[in-house]
């Protein structure tokens, strides 16, 4: 008599007729057998980390008090209702912060003008990106890089030091992540494909060409040249893989509308409430359908943009933190900065509404945020939260004094040492792990 053996369903299982394609919401039958006996050795981390350029009112910031119960300060006060979700971490500093340089050194600890290495998200992205169609997804309120200027529109880099260019435009976004291709462009794909490959080709075989001609130092640069190349031809690798394979269809009741979003330099319609609840329901829904499992979010740059009509202030968020100390700066600077805690208790509402195995999505989803600077033009006194990751083994204080000057790479260590990176030797300026918010 032969014995049924249990096969798990596969996590990207579809549901196919009649011209479509169905993505199925998470069930108990994906999880191995071993996982239905209480192990979360199956369980699928993520994360996330957000830039806020230019700091916050930090005099208004910070919880009362130390430990589960601190009480909450006026701007933390949209959180209250996820208490034992995140944790404050006092005493962070960006050694080349404190000025409008700051989103460059932020998750790498290099200071502009310098040679810039691998970003931690992209560590991670090396080893969860096999199993997802984009390794890493960088969105901001600016799209591009905005590399040379203090208006940088992202904090990831490469191996190479290469920024990677963000994505502003919800709709885009939406698109690339859930919208079929037509026929005439995956045929259009295929031959840009086959050109892509062509053009690769022909530039490795003149570069190795050239290679012996070259003195050290040249030889160096030309290495360093091949491997951007080869970064390039990865990726060409990874878009002919999945070229073929449906994208998932989310269920978006509750959800905002796509069709109709309107990014930061489009018309007078442009609504900072709608676009802010669309970009972090776009995280949710990528995170959801591991489409990625890594991602950055430049949700405010430095000096330029940050306050919108509909928050009420009357001046612009870089004016407002040169405060003088005058009381109607202050106040209007923590309430812009409230607003902006709104929109992310919205964020921790959608990712604790999502069921992810026997858990939600919060309590398998890691999120950091910090900024460049704190008030003043500090760059020790930093707006520094951690939210989520219940579920990977995050044990959340509420607020957590930290020792002066721990570097915010010590959170990105965290993080991806959660995510399962292998840190040999020091990493960045970081000190070590945060043991006081580790279970």
């Amino acid at each position: 008599m032969s014995i049924p053996t249990f096969q798990p369903l596969d996590r990207r299982t579809f549901l196919r007729g009649a011209g479509t394609c169905l993505a199925l919401p998470w069930l108990e039958a994906m999880l191995p057998r071993r996982a239905h006996a209480a192990s979360n050795s199956d369980v699928v981390p993520r994360m996330a980390m957000f830039y806020f350029g230019t700091g916050m009112n930090m005099r208004q910031f910070y919880p009362t008090g130390f430990g589960v119960d601190a009480g909450m300060s006026r701007i933390l006060a949209p959180l209250e209702k996820h208490r034992g979700r995140f944790t404050v971490l006092s005493g962070t500093w960006l050694d080349h912060g404190g000025g409008h340089d700051g989103a460059y050194p932020f998750a790498t600890s290099i200071a502009r003008g310098e040679k810039q290495t691998v970003s931690p998200d992209q560590l991670a992205a090396e080893l969860h990106g096999k199993q997802t169609r984009f390794p890493s997804l960088q969105f901001s309120v600016k799209r591009g890089t905005g590399f040379g200027s203090q208006v940088l529109a992202t904090i990831s880099w490469n191996r190479q030091g290469v920024p990677l260019a963000a994505e502003n435009d919800p709709q885009t976004i939406f698109n690339r992540l859930f919208r079929p291709s037509t026929e005439q462009q995956r045929s259009q794909q295929s031959d840009e494909f086959r050109q892509r490959g062509s053009v690769l080709d022909a530039v490795l075989s003149d570069a190795q060409q050239l290679q012996h001609k070259l003195g050290h130092a040249d030889r160096q640069q030309l290495d360093q040249y091949f491997n951007s190349i080869r970064e390039v031809e990865l990726t060409l690798r990874r878009e002919i893989d999945w070229a073929d394979r449906p994208k998932p269809t989310p269920d978006l009741k509750g959800f905002g509308d796509y069709e109709q979003a309107v990014t930061p330099e489009g018309n007078g319609k442009f609504v900072y409430d709608t676009y802010a609840k669309l970009m972090y329901d776009l995280i949710a829904l990528a995170f959801q359908t591991d489409s990625t499992r890594v991602i950055t979010y430049v949700v405010r740059t430095e000096l330029a943009g940050g306050v919108y009509p509909e928050f009420g202030v009357s001046k612009g968020y870089h004016e407002l933190t040169h405060h003088g100390n005058d009381p109607k700066n202050l106040e209007e600077l923590a309430k812009v900065d409230t607003l902006y805690m709104q929109h992310w208790s919205y964020f921790l509402d959608r990712l604790a509404s999502i069921r992810d195995g026997d858990a939600t999505l919060l309590d398998h989803t890691m999120l950091g945020f910090s900024s460049g600077m704190g008030i003043g033009h500090s760059k020790d006194t930093l707006p520094t939260v951690l939210s989520g990751g219940g579920g990977l083994g995050i044990r959340h204080q509420t607020h957590v004094q930290l020792k002066a000057q721990t570097p915010v790479a010590s959170l990105w260590q965290t993080m991806i040492t959660k995510m399962g990176v292998e840190v040999d030797g020091p990493f960045q300026d970081s000190t070590g792990v945060i043991g006081d918010i580790l279970a």
